[in-house]
């Protein structure tokens, strides 16, 4: 039997571009994780929207089909019929106004609360706006939820940003990031603000520096076009680790609210220092995968890829030192890393501290190591603390090790089940809540400094240094905390 939260209000959840890879991956089986929590309301739809023609019985099987490949545990039979029974399918062409009246007869806004979710290219986000406007869904308290990428640079992100808020208001929009759903980001908060341990030695009396590493195992599977006009650079640095980045940066917000948090994380981004022609050789690192070997498969390099042009200069590596220009972090630098090809799938933060001034077990230990604090993003995710430990046993001497104290989610909270991130920002546009996702001004500051990052290069013309795939990137990327006595956590 289900159970609906009292603040939940049954949604017309439209579903645009349905049958996509992102709905088929994420979206539809976050649904059905929603209904088997029970947090669902029972007289909630879900209307897939797509151009091929299909009834509802054809579209019913394909979500079936798709939840089957993409759950890993065996579907609950009477969780997938209180989905199905959800279900509603309109062939709507986006580009054709008039096509976006047959919503209407499958949602009434009277009753529920339209929540339309563009899991489309954004090139369609204003005709999409237009039609839902046109069939009288863009009302408050209607929604849209809008996929990245928000643009290719400031001007175009400016554009998509105009023709959404020719039809619904800043309130209105819910604009995904998902690392921004994820556990272990979430719980940067309270690690943060919920601890005084954290909360009274985070800024650069105590922090030495941070890493933020997002590397990924694949390659371009199959999407080189797309991927070779926006590179690593507006595919994962403009948005989740900017992201990370400000969370881990924000001063303590005045209330756990959507504008308070989002206050603070704008004022780490409008702090960044600026990279241009004068500092972007010494701040940052391009690379482009090789033909190399990931996990003890051969992989070809990115220019040997299906559909490649042999004289791309796109990035599929990037390592930035990024300065923050304010009292709490003068001084502390913050080393982001992201790229395809790499050793292994992995997310992680590692914030580290400072070394002690003064060394009273030099005799057994000769330079103390510092310590850190590593969140585990994924793909195991958790929180570990790295500190100096006595060996226990008799002698003269005090003899130390490294240990770690080590909070694995998986094995702490054994009944809880880890969400997907899709089930939560899911959750919370279907409720209303806006702490999630991202305001524009975040975005279009965002933009502004990573353009002034992608101008540079354009103005050096360097191409991007070669790296075999399956090791962490360049060289210069090691050289780029080197020379500065530091070194990346792996």
């Amino acid at each position: 039997m289900t159970t609906t939260a009292p603040h939940n209000k049954a949604c017309d959840l439209i579903l645009f571009g349905t049958k996509g890879d992102l709905a088929r991956r994420k979206l539809l089986p976050a649904l059905y994780q929603l209904e088997k929590s029970g947090l669902l309301h029972a007289d909630s739809k879900v209307i897939g929207v797509a151009r091929d023609e299909m009834d509802l019985d054809g579209y019913k099987e394909l979500v079936e089909i798709n939840l089957q490949k993409f759950i890993k545990e065996p579907l609950e039979a009477d969780v997938l019929a209180r989905l199905k029974a959800k279900l509603q399918y309109v062939q709507v062409d986006l580009s054709k106004e008039g096509d976006y009246q047959a919503l209407k007869s499958v949602t009434d806004p009277k009753k529920r609360i339209p929540v339309s979710y563009f899991a489309t290219a954004p090139s369609l986000f204003g005709n999409i706006c237009k039609g839902l406007s046109a069939a009288g869904l863009s009302a408050e308290p209607a929604r849209v939820v809008l996929e990245k990428p928000i643009g290719h640079d400031l001007a175009s992100s400016k554009v998509i940003n105009d023709e959404v808020a020719k039809y619904f208001g800043e309130c209105q929009i819910y604009r995904i990031d998902h690392y921004l759903g994820k556990e272990t980001v979430l719980n940067l908060l309270a690690l943060r603000f919920a601890n005084s341990i954290f909360a009274a030695n985070w800024d650069h009396n105590a922090i030495d520096h941070v890493q933020i590493t997002v590397a990924e195992e694949v390659g371009v599977e199959g999407r080189w076009g797309y991927y070779d006009d926006a590179g690593q650079m507006r595919d994962m640095v403009q948005n989740h680790l900017l992201q990370v980045l400000s969370l881990i940066a924000m001063e303590p917000p005045a209330r756990l609210d959507a504008d308070s948090i989002r206050d603070e994380k704008l004022k780490v981004l409008k702090a960044l220092r600026p990279i241009n022609v004068s500092n972007v050789q010494e701040k940052t690192v391009r690379g482009q995968y090789a033909g190399g070997y990931v996990a003890g498969t051969p992989v070809p390099g990115y220019l040997e890829e299906e559909d490649a042009r042999p004289n791309s200069k796109t990035e599929t590596f990037v390592a930035i030192k990024v300065d923050i220009d304010n009292w709490r972090w003068a001084g502390v630098p913050f080393y982001l890393r992201t790229g395809k090809r790499m050793p292994k799938k992995m997310s992680e933060l590692v914030i580290c501290f400072k070394p002690q001034p003064h060394n009273i077990f030099f005799e057994t230990y000769k330079q103390l190591p510092a310590n850190k604090l590593i969140i585990r993003l994924q793909p195991d995710e958790g929180v570990e603390i790295q500190i100096m430990n006595k060996i226990p046993g008799l002698g003269e001497t005090m003899q130390l090790q490294q240990t770690k104290l080590d909070l694995s989610f998986d094995e702490t909270f054994k009944s809880q089940r880890i969400a997907d991130a899709y089930e939560r920002l899911l959750l919370e546009a279907m409720l209303g809540n806006q702490y999630l996702f991202v305001r524009r001004d975040e975005v279009e500051h965002a933009w502004k400094w990573v353009d002034g990052i992608l101008d540079a290069w354009k103005v050096t013309n360097e191409p991007p240094k070669p790296y075999q795939a399956g090791t962490w990137g360049p060289v210069a990327a090691i050289s780029l905390l080197a020379r500065e006595d530091r070194n990346w956590d792996e």
